[in-house]
């Protein structure tokens, strides 16, 4: 599957499993439809009660009208997905069908599009249904786009600030770039799930994602606040005027919580000091406080993202959605600080992957001391006897298999003769003469179409067809920002044994959406020497086969009309391939996958034969410890299937 395929349409049989809740129906809105999720919301259901009191214990004539509108809107709801089901191929298609991603754009326009008032977020609340597989990857593509958006945004906001005036003459007023970022989206209606307030798990989201700033749950509608703790529907916006509490966030800002993972103790808001720690009087039971309560009573679930305190984000703090919590029981107490204060206790909920915050805990442990928290399962510390800056550990506890020790381990790929060789690299004598770090002038900037690839902390700004890196003929020190795959892995990493998989790479550090993470290494074959090998059996990988998925890592033609995808510099049909059969690295296991989370960018700085470039893998999102890491082999379109070379 191509970067520019469409996504695929949803089933045409989902079941809608509709059932009416009168007493916190959906408030009538009008149509306010995210253009992603256009055609998929007959996956959402209308929130009902899973337990609690009656919801309407006053039960009169007024109950009855709205029961029955809300009976008739039902039918129709069926009706619409028996349509859908039955129908014909161009109706089918009409009715299911998802439009592309990116909005239209204005045929001559060269702005940032123009501000315009933005749409109140929808108090109509509804339950996602069971997805099938297509449907998960479907939403989980959406939500990586959105997420791939903003982190591209505010990176490229925060590299412009140094152009001066022509910062503000692209981007407007400056600000924090993660609000800037948010509002340009919120510019061009780019927020996900404004037209729907979903209740419990978001389809696209999965337990353990990691986040870097508020605004992007906001983005994203995983937490709708950007400052307070409790995301709720208001009273005022619900058709019996009581509030529904969403989702919480937990970081620590209440002396009053009591935080121990699978319970939780969670402190009202208001009441607080100038200190915003201790409290200065007592809390009512209104707003959010209120909403808590209510969605006790009506047994409402609550997603619980945990603010951790971190030195792998920007702003030296996560975000971590860890699942779906039920309030069991919510009472007046009296607080720390002497001032009655309201509590709620939160079970976390059975059958769900485990916490992301638990898993970013052993993930730390694991790295100072392995054996303690698994005492059987190493097959090795370090497979790269120390050729890596960082230990690559091997990990099998399902099976006898031991075959990642067989290889030697390259951290290099070796190239062959003629790639540093002929007119092919006839200006490999040239480099950057720049004495501090590069500018946009000098020499590898020009050879790059006149601008750098990376931004702060070596971070990605935008795929390219192919990147020079400043090498080793430059005059600029080892410290320059142009230099950032050559210097080898950033992160340890660990290659274990998957039931799903077979052979697979996790890291046991956060990595950074537009992060390098690896290179794949191995024995670099010419084209004659391919077809060769090819038909003894050899383990190869071929580059050229690789889906362009760079192109996707820093598009922004959702805001940006006149985006243009860089085309410069030029890459010709690598006609090469890697033999892996006796000399690899961590990244020949490598799972694949129609919807990764890492792809791959090509790069050149030891040589200038762009024939033979280095085959560089970066990340497409925030990837937490321990989660597998998958890419993109362009060998067919299981979702996820073992490597086979």
């Amino acid at each position: 599957m191509t970067p520019s395929s469409p996504p695929p349409a949803p089933f045409p049989d989902l079941n809608l499993n509709l059932a009416p809740f009168p007493k916190v129906e959906p408030k009538p809105e009008p149509p306010d439809h995210h253009p992603a999720l256009a055609g998929r919301i007959g996956l959402l259901d209308p929130l009902h009660p899973t337990s609690g009191p009656s919801p309407s214990p006053n039960h009169d004539a007024v109950d009855d009208e709205r029961a029955a509108l809300f009976a008739e809107y039902l039918r129709l709801a069926r009706l619409f997905a028996t349509a859908a089901a039955s129908g014909d191929d161009h109706h089918h298609l009409s009715l299911v069908t998802a439009p592309t991603l990116a909005p239209t754009r204005a045929a001559n326009s060269s702005a940032v599009v123009a501000r315009k008032k933005r749409k109140i977020r929808s108090a109509d609340m509804v339950r996602a249904s069971t997805l099938g597989l297509r449907d998960r990857l479907y939403f989980r593509d959406v939500v990586r786009r959105t997420r791939i958006t903003f982190d591209s945004l505010r990176s490229l906001l925060l590299r412009d600030e140094n152009k001066g005036d022509a910062f503000e003459a692209i981007w407007g007023k400056r600000s924090r770039a993660d609000l800037k970022a948010a509002t340009l989206m919120g510019d061009r209606d780019l927020w996900l799930n404004r037209d729907r307030r979903i209740i419990g798990a978001i389809p696209g989201i999965t337990i353990g994602d990691v986040f870097f700033f508020r605004m992007e749950l906001c983005v994203l509608g995983l937490h709708g606040q950007s400052q307070a703790g409790i995301d709720y529907v208001p009273a005022s916006r619900s058709s019996t005027g009581e509030p529904i509490a969403t989702s919480i966030i937990v970081s620590g800002g209440y002396e009053d919580d009591e935080d121990s993972g699978l319970v939780l103790v969670y402190t009202g808001h208001g009441g607080r000091g100038p200190s915003m720690f201790k409290h200065c009087t007592d809390q009512k039971l209104e707003g959010g406080n209120l909403a808590l309560e209510r969605s006790m009573n009506y047994g409402i679930e609550i997603r619980v993202i945990r603010g951790i305190k971190s030195n792998h984000g920007p702003i030296g703090k996560i975000y971590v959605y860890d699942g779906l919590y039920k309030i069991v029981n919510c009472w007046m107490d009296v607080g720390k600080s002497g001032f009655g204060i309201y509590k709620y206790k939160l079970l976390r909920i059975e059958g769900q992957e485990e916490m992301g915050s638990g898993i970013l805990k052993l993930a730390e442990d694991l790295k100072v001391n392995p054996l303690s928290m698994r005492p059987a399962g190493y097959l090795s510390l370090d497979i790269s006897m120390g050729k890596e800056k960082f230990p690559v550990s091997l990990f099998n506890d399902i099976d006898d298999d031991r075959e990642p020790l067989l290889f030697e381990y390259l951290t290099s790929p070796v190239f062959p003769v003629e790639a540093f060789q002929g007119k092919a690299n006839a200006d490999a004598g040239n480099g950057c003469e720049c004495i501090s770090n590069c500018s946009a002038s000098c020499y590898c900037s020009q050879k790059n179409g006149g601008e750098f690839a990376y931004g702060g902390h070596g971070i990605l700004l935008r795929g390219k067809p192919l990147i020079y890196e400043c090498g080793t003929l430059c005059q600029c020190p080892p410290s320059c920002p142009n230099r950032v795959s050559q210097k080898g892995v950033r992160h340890q990493l660990e290659v274990f044994r998957s039931k799903e998989t077979g052979w697979g790479v996790r890291s046991l550090d956060l990595i950074q959406a537009g992060e390098f993470v690896c290179e794949f290494s191995g024995i670099v074959l010419t084209r004659r020497q391919t077809e060769i090998l090819s038909t003894k059996g050899h383990c190869l990988v071929h580059p050229g086969q690789f889906p362009g998925r760079w192109v996707e890592w820093g598009d922004i033609s959702d805001v940006l009309p006149n985006y243009v995808s860089p085309n410069f510099p030029c890459l010709p049909g690598l006609n090469f391939s890697i033999d892996v059969s006796r000399s690899r690295n961590v990244a020949c296991y490598l799972s694949h996958s129609c919807s990764p989370n890492v792809f791959v960018q090509y790069v050149l700085f030891d040589h200038n034969n762009v024939s033979y470039p280095h085959v560089m893998i970066f990340a497409m999102e925030n990837i937490p410890p321990l989660r597998e890491l998958s890419v993109d082999y362009g060998i067919g379109d299981e979702p996820v299937g073992k490597l086979t070379m």
